[in-house]
Formats: C-alpha cells, sequence, structure tokens
C-alpha cells in the first residue's frame, strides 16, 4: 500500500510511525507534515483546508489510501470529493462530519436517536440573549460555541461573570469567526471524563483502547483551555461491565443512527463521555483520532494498523483485528512559552537523540520544521513524549525521564500526566527502584 496522510501534527506523526510498522506499507507521505515527520514519511507541501487540492495530490501520488487526521478537511468534504472521483479515503464525509463541525448538530441527532447527552438551555444567536438566560440556569454551566475552535470553544464555569465575558468573546470578538456566531448553553455534569474511539466501516468497528486527556494548561488542572496537554491509556480505567453499557447505550446507538439518517461513515468517531452517576454521556463527537490521545493509543496497538484503516475505507472491517497489548501508556506534551494564546516560536530544541533512547519511548513531533538535522519550534504544541510500561507507573516514569532530557527555552509541560493519588506511590517506587 501507499498512503497519504492528511495534517501535520503529532496525531498524524503517530499515525505514519504507526504505518512504518506494517510490512504491506510501501510509501507513505504526509501534507503538509513537520520536521519530525519527515524522519517517518516523505512530507508534500498541501493547504488542508483545500479539498480539490488533496485530490489532486493523491491522484498524483497514487496513493491507495488517504488517511485524514485533522477535522478542518472532513467537515469542508474532503471525504466527498475523494469518492467524486473514485480515490479510496478514510474519514466520513461532510454531512456526517457536522457530528463535529456544529454542536447544535451533534445534541439534535444525539435527541433523535436516544443518545444521553448533558441536557441544554438554549441554542442562541444572539450575546444577549444568551447572557439573559444565565440568570435561570443551575451551576456550573456549560457554554460552547456552535463551530471547530481547535479545542478552545469550550467554557465550564460557576460564576456568572466569566460566562458572560466567554460569550462576549466568542459572538462578538475575531477570536473564533463563524464558529462563534451561535453558542450552546448546557447543564454542568460530574464525573471522570473518557475518551472513547473507535474505527468503523458504518457497521462493524473496532474500539480502541480507552484514554484519558488533561485539557488544561497547568498541574492541578489550573489554568486555560488547551488542545491538550496530555494523555494516559490503561484497561483499568474501563471495566468490562462500563464498556458494554458505553457500547450499548452510546456506541452502537451511534453508528444506527448514521446508518438510519443515511450518513455514511467510515473513518474514526471520538466520544468524549462523562461518567456520571447516572452513567456514561456524551459530552462531543469528534469525527477523527484525537490529539493527544492517538500518540497514547497507537503505542499499544498490537495489530496491522494499516490494513485496518484500509478494511474499513473499503467498508469490510473485521471488528475481532483489533488487538491490544495490556501495558499502559502516557503522552506528556511540551508548549511552547505563551501557548495557548500567544505562543513563542522559532526556539532550538536540543536533547532529542537522547531522548529516544530511553527504553519503550516514542517522541512525536508536533509544532516543529528541521534544518538538515537540526529542529525548531513553530507551534504552540511542540513535542509529544510519549512512553508505554506494564504499568501506569512505569509508563509515567519513562516518560518524564526523556522530557528531561529535553530542552526548549521557556517550554513548559504538566506534571501530573496520568498521576492519581495511588498513581504517586507506585510512581515514587518505580523512581526509587531505578
Amino acid at each position: 500500500m501507499k498512503i497519504l496522510i492528511i495534517g501535520g501534527g503529532g496525531r498524524e506523526h503517530a499515525i505514519a510511525w504507526k504505518l512504518r510498522q506494517s510490512a504491506g506499507v510501501e510509501k507513505i507521505w504526509c501534507a503538509p507534515g513537520n520536521g519530525g515527520i519527515s524522519r517517518d514519511a516523505e512530507c508534500v507541501p498541501l493547504n488542508v483546508g483545500d479539498v480539490k487540492a488533496a485530490a489532486d495530490l493523491a491522484i498524483k501520488l497514487d496513493a491507495d489510501l488517504t488517511i485524514v487526521g485533522p477535522e478542518l478537511p472532513l467537515v469542508q468534504g474532503i471525504a466527498d470529493e475523494f469518492k467524486r472521483r473514485g480515490l479510496a479515503i478514510l474519514g466520513p464525509g461532510k454531512v456526517a462530519a457536522q457530528l463535529e463541525g456544529s454542536k447544535v448538530f451533534a445534541k439534535e441527532f444525539m435527541a433523535r436517536n436516544e443518545i444521553p447527552t448533558a441536557g441544554v438551555y438554549g441554542t442562541f444567536e444572539s450575546a444577549a440573549v444568551a447572557c439573559a438566560k444565565l440568570a435561570s440556569v443551575a451551576w456550573p454551566v456549560v457554554v460552547k460555541a456552535d463551530g471547530l475552535c481547535a479545542g478552545k470553544g469550550v467554557l465550564v464555569t460557576s460564576s456568572a461573570t466569566e460566562a458572560k465575558e466567554f460569550i462576549e468573546r466568542l459572538m462578538k470578538g475575531d477570536e473564533f469567526g463563524d464558529a462563534g456566531s451561535r453558542v450552546l448553553l448546557e447543564e454542568g455534569i460530574a464525573g471522570k471524563e473518557l475518551s472513547y474511539i473507535i474505527l468503523t466501516d458504518g457497521t462493524d468497528f473496532i474500539s480502541l483502547a480507552p484514554t484519558r486527556d488533561h485539557k488544561r494548561a497547568f498541574d492541578n488542572d489550573e489554568g486555560p483551555n488547551t488542545g491538550g496537554m496530555g494523555t494516559y491509556s490503561t484497561d483499568e480505567m474501563l471495566s468490562r461491565e462500563l464498556e458494554k453499557e458505553i457500547l450499548e447505550k452510546i456506541v452502537r446507538p451511534t453508528l444506527a443512527g448514521l446508518r438510519k439518517e443515511k450518513m455514511e461513515y467510515r473513518g474514526f468517531i471520538f466520544f468524549g463521555l462523562m461518567l456520571t452517576d447516572e452513567g456514561p454521556k456524551v459530552l462531543e463527537y469528534n469525527c477523527r483520532l484525537g490529539d493527544p490521545e492517538t500518540q497514547a493509543i497507537l503505542l499499544r496497538a498490537d495489530f496491522d494498523f494499516a490494513a485496518a484503516c484500509m478494511d474499513a475505507a473499503r467498508g469490510r472491517l473485521d471488528s475481532s483485528s483489533g488487538k491490544w497489548s495490556r501495558a499502559a501508556s502516557v503522552c506528556v506534551v511540551m508548549a511552547s512559552e505563551g501557548y495557548p494564546f500567544h505562543p513563542v516560536l522559532a526556539k532550538p530544541i536540543i536533547g532529542l537523540k537522547e531522548a529516544e533512547k530511553v527504553a519503550h519511548v516514542a517522541v512525536f513531533h508536533a509544532g516543529t520544521r528541521r534544518d538538515e538535522d537540526h529542529y525548531y519550534t513553530s507551534g504552540g504544541r511542540i513535542l509529544g513524549v510519549a512512553a508505554a510500561g506494564d504499568s501506569l507507573a512505569e509508563a509515567h516514569a519513562a516518560a518524564y525521564d526523556a522530557v528531561g532530557k529535553i530542552d526548549i527555552q521557556g517550554a513548559f509541560y504538566r506534571k501530573d500526566i496520568g498521576i492519581t493519588d495511588v498513581d504517586k506511590v507506585r510512581i515514587a517506587e518505580v523512581r526509587a527502584n531505578g
């Protein structure tokens, strides 16, 4: 197989890294890619929002399959363009991609198909009306921009002042553009979050290893929301009984709803869940792999990922083909000074070779550029330093050992990815034993 990956972040680097391990893969391109991806795939220029240019590129390269990383081209209809030209692509069509592209569309879809989710106070096209509604909500409340905001269009707050300021930013500022022209107000629900992702051909599916993301910029879930500062994965976070409930109440009804509403879906579905006392509820849908969830997930994948992606795109997925290691994994994001608002760029990245020598570690590049053998920062999230281990404590220790060998002026990272009170004891024991 010759495979084209659309995108240029840490998720796409992890995809390229995993595809390289498949014996049936002859060639990998990534458009536009980044500095680190250039070691695992041939990077070619592309504006990812130009779906016609992407299809032209796939034809020029004679790619057997195209895998779409980010949400923008999916929402803009890249899969429809490829289908029109008879090209194999892994990703939903434009209508189905509204599950991510429009929070209002997703809520209405869940209501029609009786999929558990948080209650809605209303959808608003006026900032004044939305702010007035805050007088009659129960706190905390969730404010959501309807459109795509790169993971920064959601606020959970118990402060009316903070909610009003966020609504004003969304609807009257230029920060989010048209994505903030409509706003949802939702009830705040309590519990633990879980990222549950499937690969599907629309009927059959493979459940990927469960993950949990850390969205806030700083330790102890403080600071502004980001695209994600790190993830971890372990089977211990998801019992068989809970997974059965997720499948029966959320995953299968979602797939059935898509088929009933004649929305062909071949690709990844990301279920952002809240595990409440009343059971799992959907916080959001994403129509692609998560970032940085992918980095942690693919470290645990123990099957031919390339073959599974092709089978899903062709509508012949074998749901029994997904195999996962019993290990745990951790991915720590190193971010530029000033992220997520005004990241400082063009800083040299020192120590990559030393970090990559740590056992069971993979360093995935997100915002980097390469100049011969030297790497420099080019984005807010720079690297995803990921590690696998026989336990979460081992994976955590290895990931942070590797992070400590990398030097980027002004960069920061969270030091509590995957840590619970119990884990702190285990991690201390692992470090003490070397």
